[in-house]
C-alpha cells in the first residue's frame, strides 16, 4: 500500500479505502462485510468511509460491528461519517440538514452506530441553502474541541461554499475544513480538475474521491446491458441507473474505448480507471466500494499498473475516453 497525506495536514491516509455506499446492510451482509474489512485491512488500508445516510444507518451499524469484532487498534485505521441527508427514511426538518443541532446530533447518533469514541473525518454531505455557513463551521469547530472528531469536511460543495467556510472560519478564529469528497472519474472530471483548482493551493485541501469507476461503467461490465446483480438494479438508485446509462450522454460507449487499452496492458479495465485517478496528485485517496473479496483483490492490484502511469500513458487515456 501506498499512503497520501490529507491534502496540506498531517493525516496519512492509504491511497486506496473502503467506503460503505450502496453496499453496507444491502447487498453486504455481515459475514461478506467482515471478510471484506479484514482483507482490506490486511492490505493497509486505513480508511473506512461512511454516512448517516447509507441504508438510513444500517450501513454504519454494520461497520461498527465489525470493526469491534476484527479488533483493529483503534491508532491503525480512520473512519468516518457524513452529516445531511438524515438517517431515517423520512427525515423530520431537524432530522437533516447542516444546522448547529443536527449536526451535532447526528455526530453522537455515527459514534454509536460506529461504535467508537470519536470521528476521524467528518464530512458536510451537501450544501445546506437553509442554514447559514457560519453556523456549520461553528458546530463543526465545536465538535473538534470536544475531541468527537478530528478533520472536518465537505462532500460535492461548491468552491464558492469552500471559500466561504474558510472566510468564516480565519476571522472566527474556529478550525476550518480540510477535505473534500467529490465525484472523480474519467467521465466525470471538471470539478476536481477546474472549479477545486485554485483551493488546492491556497487551502491546502485534500480530496478522498468516490465513484472512481463511474458505478461500475468504467469496469466494461455495461457493455451489453445491466446484469441482475449491479447495483445500478438496486431499489432506490433508479436515478444512479438513469445517470450513468443515458443513452444521450453516451457514456457506456465511452467508457469501453478503455478496453484495447487495458488488452495491451494485460489488465481489466477497472484497475486502468483506478490507476488513472491516483495519477491526480490532488487525490488523497481513492474510496473503493466491493461487494466480493475478489473484486476488492483486483481493485487492490491497480496499485501495480502505478509506475506505468505515465505521462503518455495518461493522455492516451483520456484522449480515447473523450
Amino acid at each position: 500500500m501506498q499512503y497520501r497525506r490529507l491534502g496540506q495536514c498531517g493525516l496519512q491516509l492509504s491511497v486506496f479505502s473502503f467506503g460503505a455506499w450502496i453496499n453496507f446492510g444491502r447487498q453486504v451482509g455481515r459475514s461478506q462485510a467482515r471478510d471484506l474489512l479484514a482483507l482490506a485491512h490486511d492490505r493497509g488500508v486505513n480508511f473506512f468511509d461512511n454516512a448517516e445516510t447509507y441504508n438510513q444507518g444500517a450501513g454504519e451499524e454494520l461497520m461498527g460491528d465489525v470493526l469491534a469484532d476484527l479488533r483493529f487498534a483503534r491508532d491503525s485505521y480512520c473512519v468516518s461519517s457524513k452529516v445531511y441527508f438524515g438517517a431515517v427514511a423520512d427525515p423530520k426538518p431537524t432530522q437533516r440538514g447542516l444546522s448547529r443541532k443536527h449536526v451535532i446530533e447526528a455526530c453522537h447518533q455515527a459514534l454509536k452506530r460506529l461504535k467508537v469514541d470519536y470521528l476521524d473525518l467528518y464530512f458536510c454531505h451537501r450544501p445546506d441553502p437553509d442554514t447559514p455557513i457560519a453556523e456549520t463551521v461553528a458546530a463543526m469547530d465545536l465538535l473538534v474541541r470536544q475531541g468527537k472528531v478530528l478533520y472536518w469536511g465537505t462532500s460535492e460543495w461548491s468552491a464558492e461554499a469552500i471559500e466561504e467556510a474558510h472566510r468564516v472560519a480565519r476571522e472566527q478564529h474556529l478550525t476550518a475544513p480540510v477535505m473534500e469528497q467529490p465525484q472523480y472519474n474519467l467521465l466525470h472530471r471538471d470539478r476536481v480538475e477546474r472549479e477545486y483548482a485554485p483551493l488546492y493551493a491556497k487551502y491546502g485541501m485534500g480530496t478522498t474521491i468516490w465513484s472512481p469507476l463511474a458505478s461500475g461503467l468504467l469496469t466494461g461490465k455495461y457493455r451489453d446491458g445491466v446484469p441482475s446483480d449491479a447495483r445500478l438494479t438496486q431499489p432506490g438508485y433508479e436515478w444512479l441507473r438513469d445517470e450513468l446509462l443515458d443513452a444521450r450522454q453516451g457514456r457506456v460507449a465511452r467508457a469501453q474505448r478503455l478496453q484495447p487499452i487495458a488488452d495491451e496492458l494485460g489488465v481489466p479495465m477497472a484497475q486502468l480507471a483506478l490507476a488513472w485517478c491516483l495519477g491526480n496528485p490532488h487525490v488523497s485517496t481513492v474510496l473503493l466500494g466491493a461487494s466480493r473479496l475478489e473484486q476488492l483483490e483486483q481493485n487492490l492490484d491497480a496499485l501495480d499498473l502505478l509506475p506505468r502511469m505515465d505521462a503518455a500513458l495518461r493522455q492516451r487515456i483520456e484522449a480515447a475516453v473523450g
